[in-house]
């Protein structure tokens, strides 16, 4: 060996990295699954704050049983933070609950067994660490990729949300930039300052009648033909884009993923169908909601908690289930005058738990 191979530079290590489905890819799938359920672009649009609306003041209405920890600005809270983000994390700390605004999550046979937990202050947010059995962890729309994270309606419709605020992006940039009532009013030609003169005088109408064109006649020397005076509009046909339909579709499609009927938005709505929209989304998506919250609170408190949203928001119809008592009754004093057996009767009825 030579003298000057002491003095040689060893070639530069290569770091390695794991792929596919390893460390760093689960981290920057898990991240970024968290950032889009939080920050989606279909979040600014009005469709979306309703869903939320009807989220949040439907489960502030419902009511718990088994624990005082669930009061209504609480339940409004989980409803807002489920729709928008998929998922609500809250620490357990004595008789009430603190919301956590950002979390880790350590997982064991893919169930969670302890959280990094930032809790949010006005003076800047504080850092804990707590187990399992103190965090209250409620997820929807779970994925069998990660059971350990939740998937906001909005994101599960991610296509119909872009496009939706595609389409409202759209429609306020084009009444915001595009000509709209604008004309070009011709002219015969005139000295500069007399068309600065005219020009100047329409600024102060309305429609933006700003443009001018010449109409001088090239050949013959002659007057104007009159075509030529009258004006020309600016104002640009968007019915060819079919806005009008795209963003009414895009709207269906993101109000159907949160539970709510497209027709409950409709101006030519009735009442019944007003009703019919309210069952829909209380009885197929809020009460399954409410379920999954009232199964994590029994889990993590160590008691039966039950959560109604059925009866808060009266999601059922009252005349028709007057009228049906009424019918049951009917039925009953037949039954027994006839010598039938009431509670067979109902169990034929499949209303096994009847008495």
């Amino acid at each position: 060996m030579g003298f000057l191979d002491y003095f040689r530079r060893s070639a530069p290590h290569v770091e390695q990295r794991s792929a596919g489905s390893g460390f760093t890819a689960e981290v920057m799938r898990m991240r970024e699954a968290y950032i889009s359920g939080r920050t989606g672009l279909g979040e600014l649009t009005g469709t979306v704050s309703s869903c939320v609306a009807l989220w949040q003041n439907s489960l502030a209405l419902a009511k718990p049983a088994g624990t005082d920890l669930f009061d209504p600005c609480t339940l409004a809270l989980i409803g807002r933070s489920l729709a928008l983000r998929g998922e609500f994390v809250a620490l357990i700390d004595g008789d009430e609950l603190v919301p956590a605004s950002d979390w880790d999550t350590r997982t064991r046979n893919s169930k969670p067994v302890a959280y990094r937990l930032t809790i949010p202050e006005a003076g800047g947010g504080r850092s804990m660490t707590a187990l399992a059995g103190e965090v209250l962890h409620v997820r929807i729309n779970v994925d069998a990729a990660a059971p350990w994270l939740g998937v906001s309606p909005l994101r599960t419709a991610s296509l119909s949300a872009g496009m939706l605020h595609s389409v409202e992006t759209a429609l306020s940039e084009a009444y915001q930039d595009m000509p709209f009532g604008s004309q070009v009013v011709p002219m015969p030609e005139s000295p500069d300052v007399d068309n600065s003169n005219m020009a100047s005088s329409f600024r102060g109408q309305r429609g933006r009648v700003l443009l001018r064109e010449s109409v001088v006649v090239q050949a013959a020397g002659g007057p104007a033909p009159q075509q030529d005076w009258k004006p020309s509009d600016l104002t640009p046909n968007l019915q060819g884009a079919v806005p009008i339909e795209t963003l009414a579709s895009a709207r269906s499609s993101v109000l159907a993923a949160y539970g709510v009927l497209p027709a409950l938005f409709d101006p030519a709505t009735t009442g019944q169908l007003v009703r019919e929209a309210q069952r829909h989304l209380v009885q197929f998506t809020l009460q399954p909601v409410s379920d999954l919250i009232a199964e994590e609170a029994s889990e993590k408190l160590g008691g039966t908690v039950t959560l109604d949203a059925l009866t808060g928001t009266q999601a059922f119809d009252t005349g028709a289930a007057a009228r049906s008592f009424q019918m049951l009754v009917a039925g009953l004093a037949a039954a027994k005058e006839a010598g039938i057996d009431a509670k067979g009767a109902l169990a034929m009825l499949d209303w096994t738990a009847a008495e």
